[in-house]
């Protein structure tokens, strides 16, 4: 992580929450703009090897959270957040801040569907997005889907957030 990699990322995180818990959208507005100074940056501080840094990041958080997008689970947004996180910090540290992520987005889940009395329907989504996948192979669970608009969905930012800041402390 560059030195002054945190603060962008703390105001850009800041931005995302707020969006993607107002609106359900974190938007390009804000996300390729902080890609390209990521890109900027290590470009500046590192030279040609801290561009390819920075493009491993953001190539490595693209393919993560765009095979989840792909399978439904997950909006572009977050996919474009993660990918400019990772332009910023590069690929190890994006590492783990996305098994942070994904730990603090499980708890946040659980919590969610607790108070809204709906956890039961939550763990038999997740037996069928586990368990089905030898019938339906790597195709999007057909109801389980950011698409269909009977599904429950749960704004990721935060918990992009968290993970991420959990990351940079952790070092």
């Amino acid at each position: 992580m560059h030195s002054i990699a945190w603060w962008p990322t703390v105001i850009a995180l800041i931005i995302a929450t707020f969006t993607d818990l107002r609106s359900r959208r974190i938007p390009n507005w804000l996300v390729f703009p902080f890609m390209i100074a990521g890109l900027a940056v290590s470009g500046w501080s590192h030279g040609w090897s801290g561009v390819g840094h920075s493009l491993a990041g953001l190539a490595l958080g693209g393919l993560l959270f765009g095979i989840l997008s792909w399978m439904g689970g997950m909006g572009m947004g977050d996919v474009k957040l993660c990918a400019a996180i990772g332009a910023w910090v590069g690929p190890g540290q994006l590492v783990i801040a996305l098994v942070l992520t994904g730990m603090v987005g499980g708890i946040m889940a659980l919590s969610w569907a607790a108070c809204g009395g709906f956890l039961g329907e939550l763990f038999s989504g997740t037996g069928d997005l586990l368990f089905g996948i030898k019938e339906r192979g790597l195709r999007p669970h057909p109801e389980l889907v950011l698409a269909n608009p009977l599904t429950r969905k749960m704004p990721y930012a935060p918990a992009i957030a968290i993970g991420t800041l959990i990351s940079f402390f952790s070092r």
